[in-house]
């Protein structure tokens, strides 16, 4: 067939364009986390939301900062990356920690952890998880020190408490663990941004309805998780409804950067991180395994990639 008038254009890649850039994406993240954000300050206090501007601010001042050494525009700070960083940090930090634990941490997750490898796109390990890491390691007591909700918006709780995780695992008296509704709402002890599962979700699913995030980590993160338990004889709901599972899988585990780019090494990655979670859970010292877990997948995922890459077109397997 024979056409008129028409030319076949080739140029150079990218073919398809798009107005959505990587500022538009953080921004979609920094709006699905707003809800889980205000349940934490509603539930642990004003000194939460102090903890919150503080790891923010500074998460921006260190990137400046990196950015100023290596005599890079400032104007890269636009991207908000450093602001998602420094909110997704403090969402994983205990409500009541000293001011100078998310300045450290977040110096931790910017220089070390995305700056050092050249910046957004180039850093292997997801540089909140990074931060919580060091913090944990260097300050075990400060970062496993936990206290009650108190709702209403009082300034702290001075009511120190475990979180279920604990109480579960540690098989701790004195304690009792909440209900499968407290659990949902968030209404137990935990890090700032982790406990409502109910804004978590609705946040996530925010996500994927924009096509910001892939559902198939999210969906076979928590998955594996609730299998593993029943099939170790854990009860299934409790495991999936404590500890950071929900923030872990929505908001961490489905970084851009650090993940895989095909839907079978997605797959592969929320299975992966989920076994790894478990296996800390319920045989390792900590409580809780998400942060590791996920880190653990991060530095698999370039093997991931290479083992699960599509054949181009017309290759012949030798």
């Amino acid at each position: 067939m024979e056409l008129e008038n028409e030319k076949l254009i080739v140029s150079s890649s990218p073919h398809i364009f798009t107005t959505e850039d990587t500022s538009y994406a953080m921004r979609q993240v920094i709006l699905a986390l707003l809800p889980a954000t205000l349940a934490g300050i509603y539930f642990f206090g004003f000194y939460a939301l102090i903890v919150i501007l503080v790891s923010v601010v500074s998460s921006v001042l260190w990137e400046a900062l990196a950015l100023y050494i290596r005599r890079k525009p400032l104007s890269i700070l636009k991207d908000y990356s450093a602001v998602v960083t420094g909110l997704l940090l403090a969402l994983i930090l205990p409500p009541n920690v000293p001011f100078w634990i998310p300045i450290i941490g977040t110096g931790v997750a910017i220089l070390l952890a995305k700056q050092v490898f050249g910046g957004i796109g180039e850093n292997f390990l997801n540089p909140a998880l990074v931060g919580r890491a060091f913090l944990l390691s260097s300050y075990p007591q400060i970062m496993t020190s936990w206290v009650k909700p108190i709702g209403g918006l009082g300034f702290m709780s001075n009511l120190s408490t475990a979180t279920p995780l604990a109480i579960e695992k540690l098989k701790l008296t004195g304690y009792s663990l909440p209900s499968y509704w407290d659990l949902f709402i968030g209404n137990r002890a935990g890090c700032i941004g982790e406990t409502s599962i109910l804004l978590l979700l609705l946040g996530g699913l925010w996500l994927i309805y924009k096509n910001i995030i892939d559902w198939k980590i999210p969906v076979s993160f928590i998955l594996t998780v609730f299998i593993m338990s029943f099939l170790v004889g854990k009860d299934p709901i409790f495991q999936i409804l404590s500890g950071g599972l929900f923030l872990g899988a929505f908001f961490m585990a489905t970084d851009w950067v650090t993940t895989p780019l095909t839907s079978k090494g997605r797959l592969i990655f929320g299975i992966g991180a989920g076994l790894f979670t478990i296996v800390i859970r319920f045989w390792g010292a900590y409580p809780e395994g998400v942060s590791y877990g996920i880190l653990v997948m991060n530095a698999l995922t370039p093997l991931i990639d290479n083992l699960v890459k599509p054949h181009r077109f017309g290759e012949v397997k030798k």
